[in-house]
């Protein structure tokens, strides 16, 4: 039996982890900004399930959660910063406090998690981080630049620290869904307070009251559940993993069309280089 700590798990692909988890026979702190809105399901877990109250921008709740979650089960094996939302502005239409409040949520809360849990995780020489990210990294949309950084800044730190904690026993998965059906593109979006009319036809499309998507996304939460449970379980995990035939489809794409253009222009790259010492032969 292993410990989880999840947050943002009142909701969304959270609240599906959060179930599944438990229903697996493991324990799980499972955290929202209101430890109300996950005490029912930490009520029908009373041996393994423990509630949190947890603002992820809120260095002493962070310090305090990790805390009673350690307190209660004695470690935590696995954390889950699934805690984030969503945001869609134009580059020109964002304003400072709304792009620093989504950085604070989406990058700098996760980052304050992974450092509460990683000495233990050091002490044991065993843990998993799993950083759930987007498929936004990879490939930004129009109105989704801010959204997309705080995603790739993730992905970044990720990839550094898995390099550096490999070594000592501890694991790092990157988690890219693609489009799932939760509140991602409902309650949890949001948006600039400015919109300027020269990108209605770009970021403009994927304002909030123009967004059809919400509701008939093709991902189930309870299955990417599953796949994130079987994942950190296995004896092999991918750095990223890709959830979605969408999610699929479109990195593919992507990682391709970069292939394309570097191949274009690479006779362009190659002559930044200082002549070579066989040249002067």
């Amino acid at each position: 039996m292993g410990t989880w700590f999840i947050t943002g798990a009142s909701s969304g692909l959270g609240a599906a982890l959060a179930r599944a988890v438990l229903d697996h026979g493991d324990n799980a702190a499972i955290s929202a900004r209101n430890a109300d809105h996950v005490q029912d399901l930490a009520d029908a877990y009373p041996d393994t399930a423990l509630a949190v109250q947890l603002d992820v921008t809120d260095h002493g709740q962070v310090v305090a959660a990790v805390n009673a979650a350690t307190d209660r089960f004695g470690a935590v094996d696995v954390l889950v910063n699934n805690a984030g939302h969503g945001y869609r502005a134009a580059v020109e239409e964002a304003s400072v406090d709304e792009v620093d409040g989504l950085f604070a949520t989406n990058f700098f809360g996760p980052v304050e998690l992974i450092k509460q849990v990683l000495p233990q995780m050091r002490q044991r020489r065993s843990g998993t981080i799993v950083n759930v990210s987007s498929i936004g990294a990879p490939r930004s949309n129009p109105a989704s630049g801010y959204y997309t950084a705080t995603k790739a800044a993730l992905e970044g730190m990720s990839d550094a620290l898995n390099r550096e904690v490999a070594p000592l026993g501890i694991r790092v998965i990157v988690v890219e869904p693609g489009a799932f059906r939760t509140d991602f593109s409902g309650r949890s979006l949001m948006q600039s307070r400015t919109a300027i009319d020269d990108y209605a036809d770009t970021a403009g499309k994927r304002r909030k009251e123009n967004d059809e998507t919400h509701g008939t996304q093709p991902g189930d939460p309870d299955r990417a559940a599953q796949v994130i449970i079987a994942t950190v379980e296995g004896e092999r995990a991918p750095f990223r993993l890709l959830l979605g035939t969408d999610a699929v489809r479109i990195v593919r794409d992507e990682l391709r069309g970069r292939i394309e253009e570097i191949d274009a222009w690479a006779h362009v790259s190659v002559t930044t280089d200082f002549p070579s010492e066989e040249a002067h032969a």
